[in-house]
């Protein structure tokens, strides 16, 4: 595995962490309650406008994937899709870029 793939790889990994640090012990108190969070979420305008970023940049990333997989049919690299709405674009993107990295993946 070359150095730069590595990177991508670490770097997914510690996306996927460093959010559900925080996620999983609200959910622990809070329950599945995804009604509260839309609304902590909308707290004020400071976390709205981040939730606004990362739904934008989520949905420019899952159009990239899609525009780069599906005349390759890369079916692997649409796994970075639901990898942004599961755990986040800080996962997702560095997700696909080790996806795209991989042997035989034709640019």
């Amino acid at each position: 595995m070359t150095a730069m793939r590595m990177l991508w790889a670490a770097l997914a990994i510690g996306g996927a962490i460093l959010p559900w640090l925080y996620f999983g012990p609200w959910l622990a108190e809070n329950g599945w309650d995804l009604g509260l969070m839309l609304d902590v979420w909308n707290a004020n305008d400071a976390t709205t406008g981040l939730v606004y970023d990362l739904t934008w940049a989520w949905g420019v990333l899952s159009l990239w994937v899609l525009i780069e997989c599906l005349p390759r049919r890369d079916w692997l690299g649409l796994l970075a899709i639901p990898a942004g709405v599961m755990v986040g674009v800080s996962f997702a993107l560095p997700l696909y870029l080790f996806l795209r990295l991989r042997p035989g993946y034709a640019r």
